[in-house]
């Protein structure tokens, strides 16, 4: 159970994605289809989509029900806000060998950030 508010859920960037490499999604990776939020740093990136409600308020996820402490709805969009137990700020990207600072949005802040004006994200992490 995951959530995105709609203005994050109709942004281009967001997609529903049915294959990968020219080919038809695996399995293991969420076939038939799955939606991708690339700014959100992965756990966002639903892998298996039973079904999509339009709420009023915001849902509870799957992450946050357990342990909001770690996981707060809009978890994982600020580096610079540590989880409790490990550090945000560096990432090791694939196909990379060294770790770099991460990037706020995921490098997309460009894109995104607007979405969060006024957010303190020592609070909404």
């Amino acid at each position: 159970m995951e959530g995105l508010r709609l203005d994050e859920a109709l942004h281009p960037l967001t997609i529903l994605c049915f294959g990968m490499y020219g080919e038809t999604l695996p399995n293991q990776d969420g076939a038939p289809v799955r939606l991708v939020v690339p700014w959100k740093y992965g756990f966002k990136s639903i892998k298996s989509i039973v079904k999509i409600r339009l709420v009023e308020s915001q849902p509870p996820t799957t992450r946050n029900l357990p342990n909001p402490r770690k996981y707060g709805f809009y978890s994982k969009v600020n580096p610079n806000v540590d989880h409790p137990r490990w550090s945000q700020a560096k990432e090791r990207p694939l196909g990379e060998s060294f770790r770099r600072p991460t990037w706020m949005f995921n490098a997309y802040g460009d894109q995104v950030a607007h979405f969060y004006t006024g957010m303190d994200f020592r609070k909404y992490f």
